[in-house]
């Protein structure tokens, strides 16, 4: 039996027309996903950005989650706002580079930290509480 790749990184990857027109792509996955390998969005993005070269600069966006799952859930701060990101990326015209997000339990927040755009991860800055997003920087890997 073979795999279809297809299902799994998509089809053309070449989203120049999409981007011309001002169109944006914000993806994201989760590392603990067990149904879809973090490596499918990992390769799809790579092959957009390699489709469309520099138009991907600023109109494609990937944010991989820690500890989230199957597009939520898990001990990861899975709860974050896609559509104001994109929306305030439409509006400003500039790229985000980290979206606040939440981990709830039973309704409350108890943890926070940025969700950092690939590739960059969010680093602890050595003090403060390790559950509160402002005690974290966006950086390389």
């Amino acid at each position: 039996m073979k795999a279809d790749k297809g299902l799994l990184y998509g089809g053309d990857p070449d989203l120049t027309r999409f981007f011309s027109r001002g169109g944006k792509l914000l993806m994201y996955h989760g590392w603990a996903d067990p149904l879809v390998t973090p490596d499918a969005s990992l390769i799809m993005y790579k092959r957009i950005n390699d489709a469309v070269g520099r138009a991907a600069a600023n109109s494609l966006a990937l944010f991989m989650v820690p500890g989230m799952g199957h597009c939520q859930g898990g001990p990861g701060t899975d709860q974050f706002d896609k559509v104001a990101a994109i929306d305030q990326w439409v509006e400003s015209g500039t790229k985000p580079q980290s979206i606040p997000a939440a981990h709830m339990t039973s309704g409350v927040v108890d943890r926070t930290r940025p969700l950092c755009a690939y590739p960059a991860t969010a680093h602890y800055i050595g003090s403060g509480s390790t559950d509160d997003a402002k005690n974290f920087r966006c950086g390389a890997p």
